[in-house]
């Protein structure tokens, strides 16, 4: 009698049993937190580094100051170099104002209405004209001349160096890659951080205000330019040099010509950063409508504060409309040669027409054609101050002592050693060892000036605005992916918003809240959160079609496709959104200081407003740029590491080889 023998078990067993467990990913880092955690209660309030008005840093700059001071018209630097570089930037901005002066507001107008017919028709006519009239009816007309004095100085020089600059750099991959840094850093700067060196190096007035202006507005001049000529086809470029001509020859009649939609872009974002940053310039004495915007934050006067708002608006649409218009014009005649004589007639006619009907006209805008609303929209500000001060005041308390507080307790109390590894093992986590030692290396320097304390309370109201900027960001963006109508309603809005300078979200925020550190949160929410709406609904409509389908065949619903699809495969856009919505909370938080967010902005205000405080303010304008950079980096990171881990066709097979084998 034979026995049945039994069925062998099968190979992977024994394999499978013998692996060792795999710990989940969320474990170290939850084990990470509970580490710092438990090393802030035993360490709290130990290590700390507390502000002083007189540090040694501080006390450094103010004697380099004094030494400017003393060898200004001394030293071969000054005489030969930046002396005449101030004269030479005041001259051209002179002469420019004098030139937009000469033919009247009525010319000016016709002028305006011109080059829009020219650019752009009758439509572009109009809102120039209707644009330029506003000026005057608002009472801004001077004001707003000399801001678009300052405006083309800045522009002119900007396109002087960054047009050249970015041609090079689209044909010479080095000079790219020396660029990108200097650029970044940039970009990343506050505006705030760029007027304290020109005050130094040039003293206050419109030559230094145009040159902080023109290093502002410089980066997207260089950088769009670049790529829009190493976009251009290189069957196009290959054509011409095999048709014989050189390379100068091919630049000019090939690529330049392809790039010339690209490089008008280039031109009209040089205009957009260069208007936004006069108004900041108004600090260090630059002319212009910032002056009445300025003046109505220090006395929290907000109907001196909203026409000069509404001007400079205006002024960046019309900007944006003329220059965009000529941008997208295609350079040959269209229509005939009757067709292209009559346009220009009839744009030559509005400019002059405008001139002679100043010969008519007094010179100066009429007074009363002028419309004065000061008064009724103090009133109003009055009215909603008492209406709404019970939600106004819960809102502010209960940010104030649920976030705001707690979190800047546990910054400022923490040992510096701890937040600093903190800072270290997320930078690590997120992008890797280089980013981590960038990070940290930044936030160390801060303590290095002085700044440590006021570092972290700026960063307590960058990481609170950030969060708040980000919920309403995703919540808006995914809104806008799901629905076109509610983004098409949702799009204009969205264009004004990211249209004003950063000084004209105060208002608002000023007029409900108050001068408190919520008013900058506030003010910094409307400002970032235009950017972040666009790129997390970009992210989400950007998800593959068929991934979309192939989720909707296995029976997800819309809440799991949003979540377990659409979401993770738009990560990237979302961190992008994170990384800009940092970046612009920073720069508003430090504008914040005007209204009493306190930290580095404070510093930057006062820095400014008293020359004993100068070192102060601009050692906190260099912390303000290192911090930015930290924050840069972690979030830059994380995209990195996000994009090294999107799965690819052989991590995709591999993984189903292990799900099989399980």
């Amino acid at each position: 009698m034979t026995s049945q023998a039994s069925p062998a078990p099968p190979a992977q067993a024994a394999p499978l049993a013998s692996r060792p467990a795999r710990l989940p990913r969320w474990a170290l880092p939850l084990a990470g937190a509970a580490a710092l955690a438990a090393a802030y209660l035993v360490f709290r309030g130990t290590a700390t580094l507390p502000h002083d008005d007189d540090a040694a840093p501080f006390q450094w700059i103010n004697d380099v100051r004094a030494w400017v001071d003393a060898n200004r018209n001394q030293s071969p630097i000054f005489l030969f170099f930046v002396n005449y570089v101030r004269l030479f930037v005041g001259g051209l901005h002179d002469l420019l104002h004098l030139v937009l002066q000469g033919p009247g507001w009525t010319g000016l107008t016709g002028i305006a209405a011109g080059l829009g017919w020219l650019t752009g028709g009758w439509r572009i006519a109009l809102l120039a004209a209707a644009g330029f009239g506003s000026f005057g009816i608002l009472g801004l007309w001077e004001a707003s001349v000399a801001t678009l004095a300052l405006v083309l100085t800045a522009v002119l020089l900007s396109l002087a160096v960054g047009l050249p600059l970015g041609v090079w750099a689209g044909l010479s991959p080095r000079l790219r890659r020396l660029l990108t840094p200097v650029l970044d850093v940039m970009q990343i700067m506050p505006t705030f951080a760029y007027l304290a060196p020109m005050v130094l190096f040039f003293q206050i007035g419109p030559a230094s205000a145009a040159i902080a202006t023109m290093i502002y507005s410089i980066p997207p001049a260089i950088r769009i330019t670049a790529l829009a000529v190493e976009q251009v086809s290189p069957a196009a470029v290959e054509a011409s040099g095999s048709l014989g001509a050189t390379r100068w020859q091919t630049l000019r009649k090939v690529q330049l010509p392809m790039a010339r939609a690209t490089i008008g872009l280039a031109v009209n974002q040089t205009i957009m950063m260069a208007l936004s940053m006069v108004v900041i310039a108004a600090l260090i004495a630059a002319p212009g409508l910032g002056s009445d915007i300025i003046r109505g934050l220090t006395r929290a006067n907000v109907g001196l504060m909203l026409p000069a708002g509404i001007a400079i608006v205006v002024m960046a649409i019309v900007l944006d409309r003329i220059t965009m218009s000529a941008a997208a014009r295609t350079p040959h005649r269209t229509g005939g040669r009757t067709r292209w004589v009559v346009h220009r007639a009839v744009a030559a006619a509005l400019a002059l027409g405008g001139v002679a009907l100043g010969r008519l006209l007094p010179a100066e805008f009429p007074a009363e054609w002028v419309v004065r609303f000061a008064g009724p929209v103090n009133e109003a500000v009055t009215w909603a101050k008492f209406s709404w001060y019970g939600v106004t005041d819960a809102v502010r308390n209960l940010t104030t002592e649920a976030l705001l507080n707690p979190l800047q307790s546990v910054l400022t109390g923490a040992p510096w050693w701890l937040v600093a590894a903190a800072a270290l093992a997320l930078a690590w986590r997120t992008g890797g060892p280089r980013p981590a030692v960038v990070a940290v290396g930044c936030l160390l320097a801060t303590a290095l000036l002085g700044l440590w304390q006021h570092t972290m309370e700026t960063l307590t109201t960058v990481l609170v605005a950030v969060a708040v900027t980000l919920l309403i960001g995703l919540l808006l963006g995914v809104a806008a992916a799901r629905s076109p109508r509610f983004a098409a309603l949702q799009r204009p809005l969205l264009d004004a918003a990211q249209t004003m300078p950063a000084f004209v979200y105060l208002l608002p925020a000023l007029a409900l809240f108050g001068a408190t550190r919520f008013t900058a949160v506030f003010a910094s929410v409307i400002y970032a959160v235009p950017p972040v709406v666009r790129l997390v609904e970009d992210g989400i409509r950007n998800v593959s079609p068929a991934v979309v389908e192939a989720a909707l065949s296995c029976g997800s619903t819309e809440r799991q496709l949003l979540w377990k699809v659409r979401l993770p495969l738009a990560r990237r856009a979302i961190l992008l959104a994170a990384n800009q919505g940092i970046v612009m909370t920073l720069a508003m938080v430090v504008v914040g200081g005007l209204v009493g967010a306190g930290g580095l902005g404070y510093d930057v205000v006062s820095g400014f407003s008293q020359r004993t405080d100068f070192g102060m303010g601009f050692a906190a304008g260099v912390a303000t740029v290192l911090l930015g950079i930290m924050l840069d980096r972690i979030t830059q990171g994380a995209d990195t590491r996000a994009s090294s881990r999107t799965p690819t066709p052989t991590t995709d097979r591999r993984n189903k080889r292990k799900m099989r084998t399980a």
